[in-house]
């Protein structure tokens, strides 16, 4: 549940905002002045401050200052008369989340403080692209982690939000440019706006004009209707061009007009159109080659890139995995109802020698995959995918597990008896030499049909042994689809309560 501090020196008012706020699940406490409220903040934490500017002792703005020196993430709604939205507005400015209106309405009230949550919640998010944001009036209300370069990041994102410039975000795939777009606009002036995204590398050339700038009917073959563009449907909000470095000189030029004139022109129309729009691009391209190479203007790029920020790939701050990887734990805990503590030892060091081209989202699909996989309480070698066990800067040997790993992948070489003999040749899952029985190459007995069915059912019995009779768990890690398996259980009697 969100805490909220209530501040004004009506008491009736204060008492109303009290009950709408405990009816939609909040937990409420109140101060009559900013004095009052000051030493509230400083004993325990909140998620919300709502108070008023005009009190005794000490005024609404006075205590905003003083709140946000003691704790910068605290979200503050001010309540103002009307007469006095100059004071809210000022407000604003020191660092108050948004203002309302007096007299006020619960349902108002209400999806003001869920918007600022929300902003507030995206900035969180976005830090896990990055070391960990921790909100709070303690030791640990900072960037948790060790990487040194993305506290930087934050910085200046937290700058960013506040004012009104293009913004050019740069990393690989996978870094979380979006996450960090969206933290600056929800957290800005325009959050109350549009936040509009458009991936212009998946948008075929001969459309992307029409999709930024809209057409008017019949400017061409298709254009059947009139379309409102992406800017135009952005307007007073933000938009984000993803892959910006992908797009032609040509519409480089465009951009680079609507940058410099607010306007803009529809396809097959012959008026201009006024917008305010803030512009966040992002991409992974090398701008200073690509404009060496004359393929990307530079006077667009250096209007993008006023205050630029740079997401570093994820194999370059190490020190921050253990705390993206528990996030990511937490998280698929509380989606899969399951309780797994962490990493097996071995497991962390895979993980933290993996070179990492996917970056947080091939992180974040790693440890999704191993909870789908994994039956203990710790995420063990055996639950990683082969990319990991096999591309990273292994620290440790990648062998078959021992006897009581029952949740290991399918080791052929456990798979023995009356279908292969000791001297069995595996190389990557795949059995290249065995003999049958016994039976030498030109032994008249030999028969592929029942060779094979002795192999399926052998390799079935180790399939479920190794997964304790769990049908899901032994189709997905020995690839097997499932009706497949319990077609094949049934053929040859096998009963998988035997291997629980």
């Amino acid at each position: 549940m969100h805490k909220v501090l209530v501040v004004d020196d009506d008491q009736v008012l204060r008492d109303s905002v009290k009950q709408a706020l405990q009816f939609h699940n909040f937990l409420v406490d109140t101060a009559t002045n900013g004095k009052e409220a000051l030493h509230a903040v400083y004993k325990q934490k909140y998620d919300m401050v709502v108070m008023d500017v005009n009190m005794p002792e000490m005024d609404g703005m006075e205590a905003l200052r003083e709140m946000k020196k003691f704790d910068q993430s605290l979200i503050i709604l001010i309540l103002t008369a009307y007469s006095n939205v100059s004071d809210a507005v000022t407000a604003v400015k020191e660092g108050a989340y948004n203002y309302l209106e007096k007299p006020i309405t619960s349902d108002n009230l209400v999806a003001l403080i869920k918007r600022a949550l929300k902003a507030r919640s995206l900035v969180e998010t976005s830090a896990f692209s990055a070391p960990r944001l921790s909100l709070g009036g303690n030791t640990e209300d900072k960037f948790v982690g060790e990487s040194d370069v993305m506290q930087k990041v934050f910085s200046v994102i937290s700058r960013l939000a506040q004012v009104n410039t293009p913004v050019l975000i740069r990393g690989e795939s996978g870094t979380g440019k979006e996450l960090v777009a969206k933290a600056i606009h929800y957290n800005g002036p325009r959050k109350d706006n549009k936040f509009v995204t458009i991936n212009l590398a998946a948008i075929p050339e001969n459309l992307i004009e029409s999709e930024l700038f809209g057409h008017e009917k019949g400017a061409f073959t298709g254009a059947s209707e009139r379309k409102i563009g992406k800017f135009q449907y952005a307007d007073s909000g933000t938009i984000f061009l993803d892959e910006i470095g992908d797009i032609s000189p040509g519409m480089q030029v465009k951009l680079l007009r609507v940058l410099q004139e607010k306007n803009f022109t529809p396809v097959g129309a012959n008026r201009d159109i006024k917008v305010d729009v803030r512009i966040i691009a992002a991409s992974h391209k090398n701008f200073e080659e690509m404009i060496k190479a004359g393929t990307f203007r530079e006077d667009l790029f250096y209007r993008l890139n006023v205050l630029p920020v740079y997401l570093p790939p994820l194999r370059e701050r190490i020190s921050d995995i253990q705390v993206l990887a528990q996030y990511y734990i937490d998280y698929f805990n509380n989606v899969h109802n399951l309780n797994i503590k962490g990493f097996s030892p071995e497991a962390y060091e895979l993980i933290k020698g993996f070179s990492w081209p996917g970056n947080i989202r091939e992180l974040r699909n790693v440890i999704e995959h191993a909870f789908i996989i994994e039956s203990t309480d710790y995420i063990t070698v055996s639950a990683l995918p082969d990319s990991v066990k096999k591309g990273g800067r292994q620290t440790v040997p990648v062998v078959a597990q021992e006897e009581d790993d029952s949740n290991s992948v399918i080791d052929f070489k456990g798979i023995k008896d009356s279908v292969l003999d000791h001297e069995m040749v595996v190389d990557a899952a795949k059995v290249y030499q065995f003999n049958f029985l016994g039976l030498g190459p030109e032994d008249k007995r030999m028969d592929f049909q029942i060779a094979k069915e002795m192999f399926e059912r052998e390799f079935i019995v180790h399939a479920l042994k190794s997964n304790k009779g769990k049908i899901n768990q032994t189709a997905l890690r020995a690839n097997i689809p499932k009706k497949t398996l319990l077609r094949k259980i049934e053929k040859y009697e096998i009963n998988a309560k035997d291997y629980y």
